[in-house]
C-alpha cells in the first residue's frame, strides 16, 4: 500500500508523559505509548539537527548494530536489557517509516497494515478454514504461501538475504528447503553425512590439497549445521555461547597471570595451560 499524492504531513503534537509502572499495560496504554513515540519522532525530525540529517542509508549500519546488541541481551537472558534494545530497534523502524512518509512513499500505518495482511494470509489455520496437525505443517504451509505470493517460478531461497553471515545463512537456507519437504527423514542419516564429510575432509588434509580442503571443510560445516537443526540446537547460538565461554576463560587466565606479576608473552603454552586449568576449575565450581 502506497500513500500517494493525497498524503498530508501530520502536524507536530505535544506528547504525553508516560504512565506510571503500577498502571495496567492495557491495549489502550500500549497504543498510547506507540503514539507517544510517533509524536517524539515528529519532534526530532523537525527540530534536532542530527535527526533531520539522517537517511535510510545512514541509519542502516546503526540498525545492524542495535540488532546485534539485542541478540547479546537475549543470550545473556537480561530481560531489562532486552526491553531497552527492543526500544532502540522500534525507534529505528519508526525512523525509516518517517523518512519514507516524507518521500510520499508509505507511512507507519502502511507498514503495520502490510504485515497484518501478510500474517493473516499466511495463517489460514487461524483466519481461514485450513486445518493443521503440528508446527511442521504450519512451516510447510508458510513456505508454500510465500511461493504463491511471489509466483510459482520464484525460488524458495529468495527470502534468504545474500549478506547474512555464512553460518546464519546456512541455517536459514536449510530451514527454507525443509519447508517444502527437501529434508532428511532421520537424524541418523544426517549424522552419517557428517561422518562422511569429515572423512572426505581428512583425505584432503592428508594430501595437503588446499583448494579441496576449503571446499570439504565448508561441506563439513554445512552438514554439522544440518545435524544441529535435527536435534533442535541453533548453531549460531551454540557457537556464540562457546565464544563467550572462551573469552571469559582466556581473560580469567590473563588476570591470574598478571596477578602473579608475569607476562603472557613471556610464557610458553605449557605454562599458560596451568593457569587455563585453574580458571576452568574455578568457573566450573560456580
Amino acid at each position: 500500500m502506497v500513500v500517494g499524492a493525497n498524503f498530508v504531513q501530520q502536524p507536530i503534537t505535544t506528547y504525553k508523559q508516560p504512565r506510571t509502572n503500577n498502571q495496567m499495560n492495557t491495549r489502550e496504554n500500549q497504543l498510547e505509548a506507540f503514539g507517544r513515540l510517533l509524536d517524539i519522532m515528529d519532534d526530532l525530525r523537525a527540530q534536532c539537527p542530527w535527526d533531520k540529517k539522517q537517511t535510510m542509508e545512514s541509519l542502516r549500519h546503526l540498525t545492524i548494530e542495535e540488532t546485534y546488541e539485542l541478540c547479546d541481551a537475549i543470550l545473556e537472558n537480561d530481560l531489562e536489557e532486552v526491553k531497552k534494545e527492543l526500544g532502540d530497534i522500534l525507534l529505528h523502524m519508526v525512523f525509516y517509516a518517517k523518512i519514507a512518509s516524507e518521500k510520499k512513499a508509505f507511512d507507519i500505518a502502511d507498514v503495520l497494515n502490510a504485515i497484518c495482511e501478510k500474517l493473516i494470509f499466511r495463517h489460514p489455520h487461524i483466519y481461514g478454514d485450513v486445518e493443521v496437525q503440528d508446527e511442521e505443517e504450519v512451516k510447510r504451509n508458510w513456505e508454500k504461501l510465500k511461493l504463491k505470493e511471489k509466483g510459482e517460478k520464484s525460488s524458495v531461497l529468495e527470502g534468504v538475504p545474500k549478506s547474512l553471515p555464512a553460518l546464519v545463512k546456512a541455517v536459514r537456507m536449510q530451514d527454507k528447503v525443509r519447508g517444502v519437504g527437501f529434508e532428511w527423514a532421520e537424524k541418523k542419516d544426517v549424522w552419517d553425512k557428517v561422518k562422511e564429510e569429515l572423512a572426505e575432509f581428512e583425505v584432503e588434509v592428508e594430501a595437503n590439497n588446499r583448494g579441496n580442503m576449503e571446499a570439504e571443510y565448508g561441506d563439513l560445516l554445512f552438514s554439522l549445521v544440518n545435524y544441529a537443526r535435527h536435534i533442535d540446537i541453533n548453531p549460531e547460538d551454540a557457537l556464540e555461547r562457546t565464544n563467550k565461554k572462551f573469552r571469559a576463560r582466556f581473560q580469567g587466565m590473563e588476570n591470574l597471570i598478571h596477578a602473579d606479576d608475569k607476562k603472557l608473552e613471556d610464557m610458553n603454552l605449557e605454562e599458560m595451560d596451568v593457569y587455563w586449568e585453574k580458571v576452568k576449575l574455578s568457573m566450573n565450581s560456580k
